[in-house]
């Protein structure tokens, strides 16, 4: 009974955990099926076309996760500072995204400006499928340059979202989010097939309809929050100065820019073992595409945890509930790595379906299945890695973040996945599942920084 007390919360526990996961998790699940959807109609219009976005949706998402950290250093402060009751701390932590994610927005796109077209290259590789890599060339910059219009308000929108969630709203952001999706999924659907009298724009249609979903998720936020001041007395005021205070700026200097570091290295880490795996052949980067839109389906779930997990522990931090926020980590976690069991289950029931709807090559849809069998099979293991991850910067250790994120993956995964992919005659399974073993060194790393410790402080005393 102990160690069930240990690991297993009480009823008043798990209803506020589902509280926050819950809107959290029906947020990225409704987008991710979107995601599945869209690629789906994408792939309707062949494999070249799919490659294409597929590569630059793997170069945004080097973007998507520099936004994400960049506002994660300055975030940890929110939650804890909204933890404590300092609105007026909120306000200048607000302030502040606002400069991380413009200038994001603005060197990002300046870069695949100039760089696209060479960008996307490094990922065409002639494979045994004898696919078009021109063609998949000219539908990727197709997309990209639309794709360009979406950056800005999908960064504003970051920076009002992730902030009303560290302040415990979840609902509002996944009300936007799903409005955003319907959106996108209906504008899909006419713009890429011409359907109600418009010209079947294939690629470019899909960009258009992503624009047009972003600027109206965007929206939907923004004037929310500033039509409901009351109820969120941190919007008052938000824009009657852009000072930041020094001491905010400073800390979060220490402890954020170790974190956009980390998101900007780990996402160029994938966007690179995605790279070395394209060199057996497009019709990898097509079965891995696949494989990534489906599981990033069930990862849902580990991903509101780790959401969870940075809002719940952050605020208890903030408010000086030190023991509290240790005995309900460990439980969050359990909860976690117990999910992703039951997650990973259903992933491996669904995995020889999903492929089979795609209009691709048979070879592509096998390659497919099989990545998300291995996939399944580390998914615990990768909840774990996840929370641990999520723990550790709830607070403040951004450093050890980064050692145990980004400078691992590019010391341990893609090292070996170079090695295998050009020194070996391996097949591209097996340097996918040498490379996706590498995380249970991560494991054990994890569990020894929790014990530790080292995370359970109070960063925003003493900030005035």
């Amino acid at each position: 009974m102990t160690l069930i007390r240990k690991y297993i919360g009480d009823r008043a526990f798990y209803k506020r955990l589902l509280a926050v996961m819950l809107p959290v998790l029906i947020q990225n699940v409704i987008t991710n099926f979107v995601s599945l959807l869209d690629n789906l109609m994408i792939g309707q219009v062949g494999t070249e076309p799919m490659s294409g976005v597929a590569i630059v949706n793997q170069l945004l998402f080097v973007f998507n996760l520099c936004i994400f950290g960049g506002l994660s250093g300055a975030g940890i402060f929110t939650a804890q500072f909204f933890g404590k009751g300092d609105f007026e701390g909120v306000r200048h932590s607000m302030r502040l995204k606002f400069y991380i994610a413009v200038i994001a927005a603005l060197l990002f796109g300046t870069a695949f400006v100039l760089s696209g077209k060479p960008l996307i290259r490094l990922f065409l590789h002639e494979g045994e499928a004898g696919l078009d890599l021109e063609a998949t060339l000219r539908f990727g910059q197709e997309y990209l340059w639309i794709m360009l219009l979406e950056m800005l308000p999908f960064a504003v929108m970051q920076v009002y979202g992730s902030t009303l969630r560290e302040c415990g709203e979840t609902m509002l952001p996944m009300k936007a989010g799903v409005a955003a999706i319907l959106v996108n999924l209906v504008l899909n659907y006419i713009l890429i097939f011409g359907k109600l009298g418009f010209p079947a724009l294939g690629v470019r249609g899909a960009a258009i309809a992503t624009v047009i979903a972003r600027l109206t998720e965007c929206a939907i936020v923004v004037i929310w929050s500033h039509c409901h001041s009351k109820q969120h007395p941190y919007i008052c005021g938000l824009y009657r100065s852009i000072r930041v205070p020094a001491a905010l700026l400073k800390k979060v200097a220490v402890k954020g820019l170790p974190l956009l570091v980390n998101e900007a290295l780990w996402s160029a880490g994938m966007t690179t073992l995605t790279q070395a795996y394209s060199v057996r052949g497009l019709e990898v980067v097509s079965a891995m595409n696949i494989s990534s839109t489906v599981s990033n389906l069930f990862f849902c779930a580990f991903f509101a945890t780790g959401t969870t997990i940075a809002i719940m522990i952050g605020q208890l931090l903030g408010a000086g509930k030190l023991e509290q926020a240790v005995e309900e980590d460990r439980k969050l976690i359990a909860f976690a790595v117990a999910l992703s069991m039951v997650v990973g289950a259903l992933m491996t029931v669904f995995a020889p379906l999903i492929p089979n709807l795609y209009n691709t090559q048979e070879e592509v849809r096998r390659l497919a299945t099989a990545l998300l069998y291995v996939v399944a099979a580390m998914m615990p293991f990768n909840a774990f890695t996840n929370s641990s991850y999520f723990t550790l910067r709830s607070g403040g250790r951004t450093v050890i973040t980064f050692l145990f994120d980004s400078v691992f993956i590019w010391t341990f995964n893609v090292p070996l996945a170079m090695i295998l992919v050009h020194a070996t005659d391996f097949p591209i399974l097996a340097i996918f599942l040498a490379v996706q073993s590498v995380e249970l060194i991560k494991v054990v790393l994890g569990a020894i920084l929790l014990k530790r410790r080292t995370w359970v402080i109070n960063l925003v005393d003493h900030i005035g």
